[in-house]
């Protein structure tokens, strides 16, 4: 649970901070427009997860299920939704008050769909125990 505490920390402050920089850089996050630049922000919860489970799965001692490594990624992207939620909320009522809450809220749901399907296939490339599904 400690890997999977100190890797949703990092996912979901680095994710908050990626608030905060894509408006210093000037790009508009409630619009519906997406800009390229935005999509890097998708490196940071594959890296993250990646890496997380790398080091859980070195704890395991190099043998770890499919079903456990997707357990360990989710309790990762739950802690960081919740901070990334907050970051979030804090963006749209201080340094965005005037925008709509519904633009904003698509990219968060956007941002969960990226988070499972990097869980699925993070989860599928660490899996050692090919033989069962756990």
């Amino acid at each position: 649970m400690k890997n999977a505490f100190i890797t949703g920390v990092v996912i979901g402050v680095l994710s908050g901070l990626w608030l905060y920089v894509m408006h210093i850089a000037g790009y508009d996050l409630t619009k519906d427009q997406v800009s390229p630049f935005e999509y890097f922000s998708i490196l940071i919860p594959v890296g993250g997860l990646y890496f997380g489970l790398r080091a859980y799965r070195n704890e395991l001692g190099g043998n770890m299920g499919f079903l456990e490594a997707l357990i360990q990624c989710f309790k990762i992207l739950v802690l960081a939704g919740i901070i990334a939620i907050f970051a979030g909320i804090l963006y749209i009522s201080y340094v965005d008050a005037g925008n709509n809450l519904l633009d904003f809220s698509g990219r968060l749901f956007g941002a969960l769909l990226i988070g499972l399907l990097s869980a699925l296939a993070v989860s599928l490339i660490l899996t050692t125990k090919s033989n069962k599904v756990d």
